[in-house]
């Protein structure tokens, strides 16, 4: 199946057929990716008198409680309500779910403290107002252990409040990110980065209520950087954030 679609002036096509899934699996077991020391992502079967829901252990189905903290197991979107004292959830926020969508390989900058992190001057000449809807960024280096990495305490790559302005200013009202937040993992509780992505507090007078963030995506290499059609998957989870499942289309511009 083609679709097209229109990025700033230029007609472009994608084929529906040839999904690119940039979210990570989320299994059970040890290895498995986790930051903010969140317990692991478990199932376990239902167990009530003779019944078991588990056929590997005998039973009948597979019937399975799902332990899951969405901010610390796997690919999550998160909306303004995850740091909001108002009442917003990633259900009422996120009401669409296509988006012309921009992919940027990014080389987080080492700072004088030892910190890795994505400045404003990662994205000028880059970001043109209103030519797409959502960013897609993969940090370098890019090794398949983020399939797996657990990042609690180890002071991952994060973005820098001006950075996230800016890209609001352009019009960018969703973000997607291989890392495991856009601030510090410890930074005093400011919460700066999302804040100015948000411009929380005054979020709904500047029309950011309806933005998200996506964190601990994985974008593989074979996947070049470009355009593409973003389709953003969630479970209609009304709290501040739910289990996600981005996946991207390659666009072909008509003339091209």
């Amino acid at each position: 199946m083609i679709t097209t679609l229109y990025i700033g002036s230029r007609k472009a096509s994608a084929d529906l057929s040839k999904p690119l899934d940039i979210s990570i699996p989320l299994a059970t077991g040890e290895t498995q990716v986790n930051c903010f020391y969140a317990p692991l992502f478990e199932t376990l079967p239902v167990i009530a008198g003779d019944f078991i829901g588990s056929t590997a252990q005998g039973g009948l189905v597979n019937f399975l409680n799902v332990r899951l903290n969405p901010h610390g197991n796997g690919t999550h979107t998160e909306c303004v309500g995850h740091i909001a004292k108002e009442a917003f959830t990633i259900n009422q926020s996120l009401r669409q779910f296509h988006f012309p969508a921009k992919l940027l390989t990014v080389f987080p900058r080492k700072q004088e403290n030892g910190d890795r992190v994505i400045v404003k001057e990662d994205f000028p000449g880059e970001i043109n107002i209103g030519e797409v809807s959502a960013l897609i960024i993969r940090t370098m280096p890019n090794r398949d252990s983020k399939l797996t990495q657990n990042y609690s305490g180890s002071n991952p790559p994060y973005v820098s409040p001006d950075a996230l302005a800016f890209l609001a200013d352009r019009q960018i009202e969703h973000l997607l990110i291989d890392i495991p937040s856009v601030d510090r993992e410890e930074d005093g509780g400011k919460l700066a980065a999302h804040k100015a992505w948000w411009q929380y507090p005054g979020t709904r007078e500047a029309g950011r209520e309806n933005c998200t963030i996506t964190e601990l995506i994985f974008v593989p290499d074979t996947i070049p950087d470009g355009y593409y059609l973003l389709n953003l998957q969630i479970a209609s989870f009304e709290i501040d954030v739910s289990p996600s499942k981005p996946v991207l289309y390659a666009l072909q511009f008509e003339g091209l």
